[in-house]
């Protein structure tokens, strides 16, 4: 099988998971890997303690996992993903057996910082949002499905979120192969992307 990697990244909240949701209606034949799977476990932190681990820097993901995980797709073999629990920010004992299609797409803050996981990737988007939307969409996502405060939220975005996104993420974007700006809602981005997925695919 010839396996092909598209990976999306952005800052938080840019609208990565829309384009996706998008590419993945156009090809449900595909896989999701998100990066989001792969952070460290950080059991000791809470709403009050919200800065005490960076959650925004490069360390925070295990990225050797990662990189093994996306190698034995790249070869057609199965893989054993981990699985993570963001209310108590630790990794779960249980792990999710991910089988290889035509198409993997990878989704994740940090997936262009890692030349390793660059280097294996076919078509490279990063997702272009502007900052005031990127924050209020984090600030409903964290609230909403991750159990924080409107507190806790805005001190960790102020004190690592945003130095993180301009230390790691937006230089990351000179990597890219396409920048979508306003990410799935950009139509003819997406029409392009469309094309690629099929070409490979059909």
């Amino acid at each position: 099988m010839d396996v092909k990697l598209i990976g999306i990244t952005g800052g938080s909240g840019s609208g990565k998971s829309t384009v996706v949701r998008r590419i993945k209606e156009a090809q449900p034949a595909s896989v999701l890997i998100s990066q989001d799977s792969y952070y460290k476990s950080a059991p000791f932190i809470s709403n009050e303690n919200i800065t005490d681990y960076n959650f925004d820097h490069p360390d925070a993901f295990d990225m050797d996992l990662m990189l093994s995980n996306l190698q034995d797709l790249k070869d057609g073999k199965p893989c054993m993903m981990p699985q993570y629990d963001f209310v108590h920010h630790r990794r779960l004992d249980e792990f999710v057996e991910v089988q290889p299609e035509k198409l993997i797409i990878i989704d994740g803050l940090m997936i262009f910082y890692d030349k390793r996981i660059r280097d294996l990737l076919d078509l490279k988007l990063y997702v272009d949002t502007p900052p005031d939307i990127r924050f209020i969409r984090r600030l409903e996502r964290d609230i909403s499905e991750r159990g924080r405060t409107v507190h806790s939220v805005i001190e960790q975005y102020t004190k690592v979120v945003r130095p993180g996104h301009f230390s790691f993420i937006e230089p990351c974007k000179e990597y890219a192969d396409l920048i979508i700006p306003e990410g799935g809602y950009n139509e003819n981005a997406m029409q392009v992307i469309f094309s690629f997925v099929k070409s490979i695919c059909s």
